[in-house]
């Protein structure tokens, strides 16, 4: 990952979680590296950015502590390139990140790949859900084709636990600049929901620190 680079692996990794755990801009990180005596552009902390994100996220979920069986499933909406595009996100009861998936529309198969991929390894007893009939229909139909008896309940004022959690990924994307490509809005939201699990303290083994720890994933 970092072969070929002209600065320090440990400056690279800076550079990557400042971006991701503060509402920074690459131009403002440019100019705070800068002070710091690194002289770096800001399209060369972006490709830094994307580059290391698949591989911090692919680690972290090998370390990610397993969640609790009782899900709260809601969608909410991230501008990309002027167009809004659906961020499908999880949590359990107790607040933790079961999982996440940015989609460039809302429909039945965009609902199904997120499902799919939050369960993963781990059936869920019950997710609460609002009226959205694309999930419920979702839902019905992956207990049909896997032979599981997922419980489906539908109450909004439970689902308060993820609507409070997409506020904190979405005050940390508004206050950037915005995204311009839909790749580049995947991975950096994929980076900040890393490292905002790590802060949940959704790592096994973590570190003293979050920023140690999310060092720790790349090493």
């Amino acid at each position: 990952m970092f072969k070929g680079h002209c600065f320090p692996k440990a400056i690279i990794l800076q550079a990557v979680y400042f971006k991701l755990r503060f509402s920074l801009s690459y131009r403002d990180l440019e100019e705070l590296l800068s002070i710091r005596g690194v002289k770096v552009d800001h399209a060369t902390i972006q490709r830094w950015v994307f580059k290391s994100i698949p591989l911090v996220e692919q680690q972290f979920r090998k370390r990610k502590k397993i969640v609790g069986k009782r899900w709260r499933l809601d969608e909410t909406y991230v501008k990309v390139k002027g167009e809004w595009r659906y961020l499908c996100r999880a949590v359990d009861k107790e607040g933790n990140t079961v999982d996440f998936l940015l989609t460039k529309r809302r429909q039945r198969i965009s609902a199904q790949k997120f499902l799919i991929k939050a369960i993963d390894n781990l059936n869920p007893e019950l997710i609460n859900i609002d009226k959205s009939g694309s999930n419920k229909a979702t839902i019905k139909l992956y207990n049909r084709r896997n032979y599981s008896n997922i419980n489906i309940r539908q109450c909004k004022y439970l689902n308060n636990i993820v609507e409070q959690d997409h506020r904190m990924i979405k005050w940390r994307i508004m206050l950037c600049l915005g995204f311009k490509e839909f790749e580049s809005a995947k991975r950096t939201i994929s980076g900040i929901e890393v490292v905002r699990m790590i802060k949940k303290n959704q790592l096994v083994n973590p570190e003293s620190s979050t920023y140690k720890s999310f060092i720790s994933l790349a090493s």
